[in-house]
């Protein structure tokens, strides 16, 4: 185990999100929403795809370190996908409490149900970059779905 404020323990659990008693994903995802709303706010879409990039290469860093320091191949206690993922999906939504509602059920559903190419990802690369790579994957057709919803509206 990591000590408590090591950077890769911080990282990976999402601000220690991740240790929150009950679903670690959907608490993640949920906490994703509030920065990913000053984001977007501040920089728009771009700022918030940026954001999401740069989440991931850190996510895929610090899930590497704190996977590997229990042992494990994916620590249900790391967020910090769930943060990269809702981001990608979340880039093509205005700031609308509603909307961000729907994009997490959004992306929380394609998360758990793992579509193909985000099941193989998930069984089949390994580290940190497995860890997060699949969140990504169900991020971005989230992102997909979510910017058609918002043609459509």
């Amino acid at each position: 185990m990591l000590p408590r404020l090591h950077p890769a323990r911080i990282v990976s659990t999402g601000f220690y999100v991740g240790h929150l008693p009950g679903p670690a994903g959907t608490w993640g995802s949920i906490a994703a929403l509030v920065p990913a709303w000053f984001i977007h706010q501040a920089g728009g879409a771009l700022g918030l795809a940026l954001a999401a990039v740069a989440v991931t290469a850190l996510g895929i860093w610090a899930s590497a370190i704190y996977a590997q320091a229990l042992g494990m191949k994916d620590p249900g206690s790391v967020v910090i996908d769930e943060f990269a993922g809702q981001w990608f999906t979340l880039v093509l939504v205005p700031n609308d409490p509603w909307l961000y509602l729907i994009a997490c059920a959004v992306f929380r559903g394609l998360d758990i149900m793992k579509p193909w190419p985000a099941n193989w990802a998930d069984k089949n690369l390994p580290g940190g970059f497995g860890i997060v790579i699949d969140d990504v994957i169900a991020g971005i057709m989230g992102l997909v779905l979510m910017g058609g919803l918002i043609e459509l509206w």
